[in-house]
């Protein structure tokens, strides 16, 4: 029998923990399914590993881990995936604004053969005017830059097991699930869902967090920031040439312009170039040190007890 595996990345999320592991082992059960719940702690300050902890000693199909610290969701979501076992792989978020029952048509497209089955926004439920607004800005730019159309994907897909092997294999640190599964290509279906409401806790995203994850992910899975200081470059030459032009004509017209206003303006504006354009770059070069170095996505300080395998820093079977 096929077996599925749900990972649910949480941070500070013990309101959560208890209901979410109830909903769906009820639901997976009445429709008989194979299943295993991966809940990843991720560095949480409060008791969301301590729930996981009875959630596991309770159901026999329920297991976790907990970070050393805060890792991020893209290291959560990539250490559940190394802890599955099953033949497919659901990736949601443990608040269950992700509807559980859209699982059910994720599973049957891919017993029809899907090897991706991509969970597609039809709504985004109750947001913030300014939440929703940064939100559809952050998936215009990310759909430019990896040239993938993502203004109503999420990270709630399921992976066939042979797809989740793949994204395992890659050696990169930065990554991004979400494009990544685009990147990976296979057979691809949809399913569409309403983001619902929280029953417990916060959402922990803010506007601040949502524009670091869109730079980080940007730069991790695309170069066409760096091909904007070329972009800058060309408008400072071009605007160089013009007013270049205009100071000669006045000049020899006996009207040359007095004063230090067009020298400080072209200062400024030439500066402003620059200085983005070094901040680009500096960022993507912080990117290659950090994977040069070599570090691990995350560190496991505790598994379950009914989780197989040794803790040495990043997870190893």
């Amino acid at each position: 029998m096929a077996v599925l595996s749900v990972v649910l990345p949480a941070y500070n999320e013990e309101q959560n923990i208890a209901n979410t592991a109830q909903v769906l082992s009820a639901l997976l059960e009445k429709q008989g399914i194979a299943y295993e719940l991966v809940f990843i702690s991720d560095g949480s300050t409060d008791q969301t590993y301590a729930e996981i902890r009875k959630a596991a000693a309770a159901n026999p199909h329920i297991k976790g881990a907990q970070f050393s610290r805060n890792f991020g969701k893209e290291a959560g979501i990539f250490a559940g995936l190394e802890l599955t076992t099953g033949d497919a792989v659901v990736v949601m978020d443990c608040d269950l604004q992700h509807p559980p029952e859209t699982i059910l048509a994720m599973w049957e497209k891919w017993n029809a053969g899907a090897e991706v089955v991509e969970g597609i926004k039809s709504d985004r439920g109750k947001e913030s005017l300014g939440y929703k607004l940064s939100a559809g800005l952050f998936y215009k730019i990310m759909s430019r830059l990896i040239k993938m159309d993502m203004s109503a994907s999420s990270d709630f897909k399921l992976l066939d097991r042979k797809v989740v092997d793949v994204l395992l294999s890659l050696p990169e640190r930065n990554t991004f699930f979400r494009a990544l599964t685009f990147w990976a290509g296979f057979r691809t279906e949809t399913v569409e869902y309403e983001v619902r409401e929280r029953q417990f806790g916060k959402s922990k995203w803010s506007l601040w967090s949502l524009i670091k994850y869109a730079i980080a992910n940007a730069t991790s899975f695309s170069t066409l920031p760096l091909q904007l200081v070329t972009v800058f470059g060309v408008i400072s030459i071009f605007g160089s040439i013009i007013l270049f032009i205009q100071t000669l004509v006045r000049y020899f017209m006996g009207n040359s312009v007095e004063g230090f206003t067009t020298v400080i303006l072209l200062i400024l504006i030439i500066g402003g170039f620059i200085m983005l354009s070094l901040g680009i770059i500096g960022h993507y070069i912080a990117r290659v040190y950090e994977e040069v170095k070599g570090r691990p996505k995350y560190i496991i300080s505790q598994v379950t007890d009914n989780v197989a395998g040794n803790v040495t820093g990043s997870w190893k079977r």
